[in-house]
């Protein structure tokens, strides 16, 4: 059997309209703690975007989802989340706010392979 660790996701959200409250999921962030790995993938279905807000920023909005990405790496990228360990990079992308892109609750699972799963789950919940 392989051996399998705890890893925890969220997605991500578009709400292009706050006060609507309608959203559509745009990508997931995965964490491992075992592996120390946190990671995002992001894709923006610019279709249901517009269906919901024909007026939304389109720039501001994958500016946003890209920044969840660049978030995950850590380095000069992260902005003030340089060169903080992957836990805490998860934790701050997951922290409920109130903007157009949102992160949802947080849910587990075992995986043998944590970069994988981020693929899997992207396929399977957001395109």
């Amino acid at each position: 059997m392989t051996d399998r660790d705890v890893f925890e996701y969220a997605l991500v959200r578009v709400v292009p309209r706050v006060e609507r409250g309608e959203q559509f999921n745009a990508g997931v962030v995965v964490y491992c703690r075992a592996k120390s790995f946190v990671a995002a993938r992001t894709h923006l279905d610019e279709a249901k975007l517009r269906a919901l807000d024909p007026e939304a920023d389109l720039g501001g909005i994958r500016a946003a989802l890209g920044a969840v990405e660049r978030i995950c790496v850590g380095g000069e990228e992260a902005g003030q989340a340089e060169r903080d360990d992957a836990g805490r990079r998860f934790r701050w992308l997951i922290a409920p706010r109130s903007t157009v892109v949102q992160p949802g609750p947080v849910h587990t699972g075992l995986t043998a392979d944590p970069a994988e799963e981020v693929d899997r789950l992207l396929d399977l919940l957001v395109r």
